[in-house]
Protein backbone atom coordinates (compact mmCIF):
# COMPACT_ATOMS: atom_id res chain seq x y z
CA UNK A 1 0.00 0.00 0.00
CA UNK A 2 1.48 3.86 -0.69
CA UNK A 3 -0.18 6.59 0.99
CA UNK A 4 0.53 10.34 0.25
CA UNK A 5 0.29 12.63 3.37
CA UNK A 6 0.06 15.92 3.16
CA UNK A 7 0.23 18.94 6.30
CA UNK A 8 -1.50 22.07 4.30
CA UNK A 9 -0.44 25.76 5.10
CA UNK A 10 -0.46 28.27 2.37
CA UNK A 11 3.29 29.00 1.79
CA UNK A 12 4.77 25.74 3.33
CA UNK A 13 2.74 22.31 2.54
CA UNK A 14 4.38 19.21 3.40
CA UNK A 15 4.05 16.01 1.68
CA UNK A 16 5.10 12.63 1.86
CA UNK A 17 5.11 9.48 -0.32
CA UNK A 18 5.62 6.26 1.96
CA UNK A 19 4.77 3.08 0.93
CA UNK A 20 4.53 -0.43 3.04
CA UNK A 21 6.71 -2.59 2.84
CA UNK A 22 5.68 -6.68 2.90
CA UNK A 23 8.61 -9.02 3.87
CA UNK A 24 9.18 -11.52 1.57
CA UNK A 25 9.37 -14.63 3.93
CA UNK A 26 6.74 -13.55 6.43
CA UNK A 27 8.87 -12.99 9.35
CA UNK A 28 8.78 -9.37 10.99
CA UNK A 29 11.19 -7.02 9.64
CA UNK A 30 12.67 -4.09 11.78
CA UNK A 31 10.17 -0.70 11.70
CA UNK A 32 12.60 1.40 9.30
CA UNK A 33 12.51 -1.17 6.81
CA UNK A 34 8.26 -1.93 7.08
CA UNK A 35 7.84 1.45 5.16
CA UNK A 36 9.43 2.65 2.53
CA UNK A 37 9.78 6.51 2.04
CA UNK A 38 9.46 7.29 -1.64
CA UNK A 39 9.81 11.02 -1.57
CA UNK A 40 9.29 14.17 0.95
CA UNK A 41 9.24 17.65 0.42
CA UNK A 42 7.76 20.67 1.29
CA UNK A 43 5.67 23.14 -1.34
CA UNK A 44 7.25 26.21 -1.05
CA UNK A 45 4.84 29.29 -2.10
CA UNK A 46 7.22 32.97 -2.04
CA UNK A 47 5.25 36.01 -0.13
CA UNK A 48 4.94 37.63 -3.47
CA UNK A 49 2.18 34.99 -4.40
CA UNK A 50 -1.11 36.27 -3.54
CA UNK A 51 -3.27 33.71 -1.54
CA UNK A 52 -4.98 32.59 -4.84
CA UNK A 53 -1.72 31.81 -6.76
CA UNK A 54 -0.66 29.55 -3.98
CA UNK A 55 -3.56 27.96 -3.89
CA UNK A 56 -3.15 26.83 -7.67
CA UNK A 57 0.35 26.08 -7.22
CA UNK A 58 -0.52 23.53 -3.87
CA UNK A 59 -2.80 21.57 -5.93
CA UNK A 60 -0.76 21.56 -8.94
CA UNK A 61 2.73 20.49 -7.17
CA UNK A 62 0.64 17.64 -4.69
CA UNK A 63 -1.26 16.97 -8.42
CA UNK A 64 2.26 15.89 -10.12
CA UNK A 65 3.46 14.22 -6.93
CA UNK A 66 0.14 12.03 -7.28
CA UNK A 67 0.63 11.19 -10.53
CA UNK A 68 4.41 10.69 -9.85
CA UNK A 69 4.31 7.73 -7.21
CA UNK A 70 0.67 6.85 -8.03
CA UNK A 71 -0.31 6.23 -4.46
CA UNK A 72 -3.53 4.34 -2.92
CA UNK A 73 -4.86 6.93 -0.36
CA UNK A 74 -4.33 9.90 0.81
CA UNK A 75 -3.93 11.03 4.61
CA UNK A 76 -3.87 14.85 5.45
CA UNK A 77 -4.00 16.60 9.08
CA UNK A 78 -7.60 17.34 9.58
CA UNK A 79 -8.62 20.96 11.19
CA UNK A 80 -7.61 22.25 14.01
CA UNK A 81 -8.66 24.86 16.54
CA UNK A 82 -6.77 28.44 15.98
CA UNK A 83 -7.76 31.62 17.61
CA UNK A 84 -7.88 33.63 14.38
CA UNK A 85 -10.79 33.18 11.70
CA UNK A 86 -8.51 34.59 9.34
CA UNK A 87 -5.80 31.74 9.74
CA UNK A 88 -8.69 29.45 10.22
CA UNK A 89 -9.79 29.98 6.56
CA UNK A 90 -6.33 30.55 5.38
CA UNK A 91 -5.26 27.08 6.53
CA UNK A 92 -8.80 25.71 5.51
CA UNK A 93 -8.18 27.18 1.77
CA UNK A 94 -4.75 25.72 1.50
CA UNK A 95 -6.23 22.55 2.59
CA UNK A 96 -9.21 23.04 -0.03
CA UNK A 97 -6.26 22.48 -2.58
CA UNK A 98 -4.84 19.48 -1.47
CA UNK A 99 -7.69 17.41 -1.11
CA UNK A 100 -8.73 18.78 -4.36
CA UNK A 101 -5.42 17.28 -5.72
CA UNK A 102 -6.45 13.73 -3.95
CA UNK A 103 -10.09 13.82 -5.25
CA UNK A 104 -8.81 14.92 -8.82
CA UNK A 105 -7.02 11.48 -8.89
CA UNK A 106 -9.62 9.47 -7.49
CA UNK A 107 -7.66 8.91 -3.78
CA UNK A 108 -9.63 7.49 -0.71
CA UNK A 109 -8.90 10.65 1.94
CA UNK A 110 -8.34 9.72 5.54
CA UNK A 111 -8.27 12.84 7.96
CA UNK A 112 -5.76 12.64 10.92
CA UNK A 113 -5.62 14.86 14.29
CA UNK A 114 -2.42 16.93 14.78
CA UNK A 115 -2.43 15.20 18.27
CA UNK A 116 -3.29 12.03 17.29
CA UNK A 117 -0.41 12.14 14.98
CA UNK A 118 2.30 13.15 17.80
CA UNK A 119 1.02 10.81 20.27
CA UNK A 120 1.47 8.12 17.39
CA UNK A 121 4.64 8.47 16.07
CA UNK A 122 6.50 9.96 19.52
CA UNK A 123 4.11 9.10 22.00
CA UNK A 124 3.17 12.28 23.57
CA UNK A 125 0.35 14.53 21.94
CA UNK A 126 2.06 17.53 22.46
CA UNK A 127 5.78 16.22 21.17
CA UNK A 128 7.56 19.28 19.37
CA UNK A 129 8.27 19.78 15.87
CA UNK A 130 11.90 18.53 16.23
CA UNK A 131 11.25 15.44 18.31
CA UNK A 132 8.93 14.66 15.09
CA UNK A 133 11.19 15.41 12.80
CA UNK A 134 13.84 13.52 14.84
CA UNK A 135 11.79 10.53 15.12
CA UNK A 136 11.20 10.31 11.24
CA UNK A 137 14.64 10.20 10.76
CA UNK A 138 15.16 7.33 13.40
CA UNK A 139 11.67 5.36 12.45
CA UNK A 140 12.04 5.76 9.00
CA UNK A 141 15.97 5.18 8.41
CA UNK A 142 16.31 8.81 6.71
CA UNK A 143 20.06 9.72 6.07
CA UNK A 144 19.26 13.52 7.12
CA UNK A 145 16.46 15.12 9.28
CA UNK A 146 13.73 16.13 7.52
CA UNK A 147 12.32 20.05 7.25
CA UNK A 148 9.57 20.34 9.96
CA UNK A 149 6.61 20.57 7.39
CA UNK A 150 7.86 17.29 5.60
CA UNK A 151 8.57 15.78 8.70
CA UNK A 152 4.62 16.21 10.00
CA UNK A 153 3.66 14.67 6.61
CA UNK A 154 6.44 11.68 7.06
CA UNK A 155 4.34 11.33 10.61
CA UNK A 156 0.80 11.48 9.12
CA UNK A 157 1.50 8.74 6.73
CA UNK A 158 3.36 6.35 9.57
CA UNK A 159 0.08 7.64 11.82
CA UNK A 160 -2.07 6.41 8.62
CA UNK A 161 -0.20 2.45 8.41
CA UNK A 162 -0.39 2.79 12.46
CA UNK A 163 -4.26 2.99 11.94
CA UNK A 164 -4.31 0.88 9.81
CA UNK A 165 -2.68 -1.79 11.28
CA UNK A 166 -4.53 -1.27 14.50
CA UNK A 167 -7.31 -1.94 12.73
CA UNK A 168 -6.89 -4.84 11.12
CA UNK A 169 -5.41 -6.30 14.20
CA UNK A 170 -9.10 -5.58 15.69
CA UNK A 171 -11.17 -7.18 13.04
CA UNK A 172 -8.83 -10.24 13.40
CA UNK A 173 -9.47 -10.22 17.23
CA UNK A 174 -13.14 -9.86 16.66
CA UNK A 175 -13.32 -12.94 14.29
CA UNK A 176 -11.58 -14.60 16.12
CA UNK A 177 -14.16 -14.71 19.28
Amino acid sequence: MRVISIDPALRNTGYAVLEKVASPDGRRIPQKDLYKTLTYGVVHNPPKLSQSECLVATRSQIAEVIREHQPDVCAIESIIYVQSFKTAITMGAARGAALIAAAENGLKIHEYAPKRVKQAVVGRGSATKDQIAFMMRALLGLTETPPSDAADALAIGLAHFYTEAMGNMLGTARAAI
